[in-house]
């Protein structure tokens, strides 16, 4: 019995993906050469994405203008050009500044409601996020090293980019030296929607394992109203009450919402 003839074309790779379940929404996005072109070798003229000339103007026009000549969803497309390469990102920028409010609030989405949002999946989410950790990290060094109740403005800049979009509450300390220079800043506790167990003896303690002279209570309202509750008031008299005779000043509790912040020396609480 004869051998079948052999055919050079079945020694060819499959198209890479063909078979594959897609990962990465980037490569999703890609535009997708024919299967004859690759097998034949020749090359496709395809006509140019309609999205490409509307790229390079908004690149000019920031380029040119500076931010503050770009809507809040127009820099968000300029971020989403590199994470999706090969799509129109103009309706996603637009869906997620809707579902979101805003710019920061975007970034400070989780990676799990991001990915709700049509066109953003996995990778996409987490680069948004690293984008995010970024500026935190950005803003917290403004901070380091430096007097902290001189640079206030600052302080409630970094808390709020830092809390003011969670979705559940948590806890955070600002441990100050003798010269109210930051020398640490902590996230003690992590709680409901409402509600954050806070242990004012664990804090004092952990103000003291510092050497921390002062320290700065500082709390989120996921509702995004920072008006203080009886709760959170009758807490941080008692941090302050156990704190004092150890030598530890509270210089404020500061509440972070979506809609503002509130400050307890502000409002004259403590």
């Amino acid at each position: 019995m004869n051998a079948p003839s052999h055919d050079p074309r079945n020694d060819m790779d499959p198209v890479d993906g063909e078979d594959d379940e897609v990962a990465d929404e980037r490569g999703f996005f890609s535009e997708t050469v024919p299967r004859k072109a690759i097998a034949t070798g020749r090359k496709l003229s395809a006509p140019e994405a309609h999205y490409h000339g509307h790229r390079e103007r908004l690149r000019t026009k920031f380029r040119d203008l500076g931010d503050t000549a770009l809507a809040d969803y127009e820099l968000l497309e300029l971020l989403l050009f590199r994470l999706i390469p090969r799509r129109d990102t103009k309706p996603i920028a637009k869906s997620l500044i809707e579902r979101f409010g805003s710019l920061a609030g975007v970034l400070g989405a989780p990676t799990g409601l991001l990915q709700e949002v049509k066109g953003v999946g996995e990778a996409v989410a987490t680069d948004l996020k690293l984008i995010s950790a970024v500026g935190h990290r950005s803003l917290k060094s403004n901070l380091t090293g430096r007097k902290v109740l001189g640079s206030w403005a600052s302080v409630i800049e970094y808390c709020h980019a830092a809390m003011a979009f969670e979705t559940k509450e948590q806890f955070r300390i600002l441990f100050l030296d003798k010269r109210n220079q930051l020398i640490a800043d902590e996230v003690q506790q992590r709680g409901t929607v409402d509600h954050t167990p806070v242990y004012p003896r664990e804090v004092v303690k952990r103000a003291l394992e510092l050497s921390a002279t002062a320290i700065i209570l500082v709390h989120n309202h996921p509702s995004g109203d920072p008006t203080p509750s009886r709760a959170d008031i009758d807490m941080t008299l008692t941090i302050i009450n156990t704190a004092k005779p150890l030598g530890i000043a509270v210089h404020d509790h500061i509440i972070i919402g979506k809609e503002g912040h509130a400050s307890f020396k502000g409002l004259r609480i403590i």
